[in-house]
């Protein structure tokens, strides 16, 4: 299971469109309400945090970054919203980063792009055993819109800053699109839907330590090293 949940999110990657979404005034994506009411999920709680970037795709203008920095950043940033969560069913997150633009410095602003990353995601339910969507879903992230980025974030940000202004964006989207199909999660038993959730009080950990199946982390981890070859 858990290596088909790292395989099934894979897929080509969609460059030319990121080109040209990076041309564009960047969506008005907001990441920083992670210290206000959590928002109903239903009986959600955060299994596995499976990122993979093995098959990424660099625009040629872009800064560098590697697959394991990309992996780190989305993982964390996935965790820290997520995390909040508290249902007691289970379900793992695959998400594959696609492509990526980190505007460079130096670009005329004419010609300024802004940063972008394509994922798809995969959303499995843990008890079921299977994938919710069979079909991975592909968002393209912008960065957020800001008096920094106006100008091209490649001369006001560094490439870590880019990455991780990228990596809450793509964490919002995901909470987004799963808030749109409210009805996979079912019913909370609990008060969670609404709770105040602290800034840093949730660790960024590829996956709570007690929701773990006896030997799925290992299992999890065989899944990435095999997509990785």
């Amino acid at each position: 299971m858990y290596r088909s949940l790292v395989a099934t999110v894979v897929a080509k990657p969609l460059l030319p469109g990121l080109v040209a979404a990076a041309l564009l005034l960047s969506a008005c994506t907001n990441p920083d309400d992670l210290d206000e009411p959590l928002p109903d999920l239903g009986d959600f709680s955060l299994g596995h945090n499976v990122v993979v970037a093995s098959k990424m795709k660099k625009v040629a203008i872009s800064r560098e970054a590697t697959a394991e920095e990309w992996e780190e950043v989305v993982r964390a940033a996935v965790q820290e919203r997520f995390g909040r969560y508290e249902g007691d069913k289970l379900y793992h997150l695959g998400i594959s980063i696609e492509g990526y633009i980190l505007a460079p410095p130096g670009i005329p602003l004419v010609l300024s792009p802004k940063s972008g990353l394509i994922i798809n995601v995969t959303v499995w339910d843990d008890a079921a055993g299977g994938k919710i969507n069979e079909q991975p879903k592909q968002f393209t992230v912008l960065e957020s819109f800001s008096g920094d980025t106006m100008v091209g974030s490649g001369l006001t940000q560094t490439r870590e800053e880019q990455m991780r202004n990228l990596a809450l964006n793509a964490a919002k989207v995901i909470e987004d699109w799963l808030l749109e199909n409210r009805a996979w999660f079912g019913e909370a038993p609990g008060p969670q839907a609404g709770a105040m959730v602290a800034p840093g009080a949730v660790e960024a950990e590829e996956e709570p330590a007690e929701a773990t199946p006896p030997g799925a982390a290992a299992a999890a981890e065989d899944a990435v090293g095999a997509i990785a070859e």
